[in-house]
This record gives structure tokens, C-alpha cells and sequence, in this order.
């Protein structure tokens, strides 16, 4: 039991409803982990592919127990939401991963 409750703590579910980079509504919920995000990869950012392109820059997401590095990309803009970068912000004792198209 200790064993399995142990593999849980890396990373934990909070009530922070977001936008995901492709526009579509993630959820009352957010990622949360123990471990500091490593620090951003230094990315290049081309020209917009047309007019009105969004750059969502890329960003250390939590996936099978530990940061992978999402890369940036150019994105569609949404009438009546913001894009918001994602990023990682202390939490409590934890940190948590916040971002994404939000409302004006």
C-alpha cells in the first residue's frame, strides 16, 4: 500500500479550468507536481504564417511522472479570448501548470 500511494505524489489534480493550445476547454483542472519545471528551452520564433497567427510558445508539460518539453507553434487566433503562455508557478509546497485561451 505504501508502494502505491508512494507513485502518486509526483503529481496531483487542482480545480484550474483552462484552455489547451488547441482552443478546446481542458477541464476544471490543472497539473500540479512536487518536482521545479526545468528551466524553458530557448526557441526561435519565425515569421507568422498569416495574418493574425498566435505564437503559443512551448513549455515543460508533466506526462508519465516527469517534464517533457511541448514545442511552440503558431495558432489560430480565437474571437473573444486571449492567449495566456503556459507556465509554472509555485503552488502551495508544489508547483502548478497554468495557461491557455482564456476570456477577455
Amino acid at each position: 500500500m505504501a508502494t502505491c500511494l508512494a507513485g502518486l505524489t509526483g503529481c496531483v489534480v487542482a480545480p484550474l479550468g483552462y484552455y489547451d493550445a488547441d482552443g478546446n476547454y481542458a477541464g476544471e483542472a490543472a497539473v500540479v507536481s512536487d518536482a521545479a519545471p526545468p528551466a524553458p528551452y530557448h526557441e526561435t520564433v519565425g515569421v507568422a504564417p498569416f495574418v493574425g497567427a498566435v505564437w503559443l510558445a512551448g513549455y515543460w508539460n508533466w506526462h508519465g511522472g516527469r517534464y517533457a518539453w511541448v514545442p511552440g507553434r503558431w495558432g489560430h487566433p480565437r474571437p473573444g479570448y486571449v492567449w495566456h503562455p503556459y507556465r509554472w508557478a509555485p503552488y502551495g509546497h508544489r508547483w502548478a501548470l497554468s495557461g491557455g485561451w482564456r476570456r477577455r
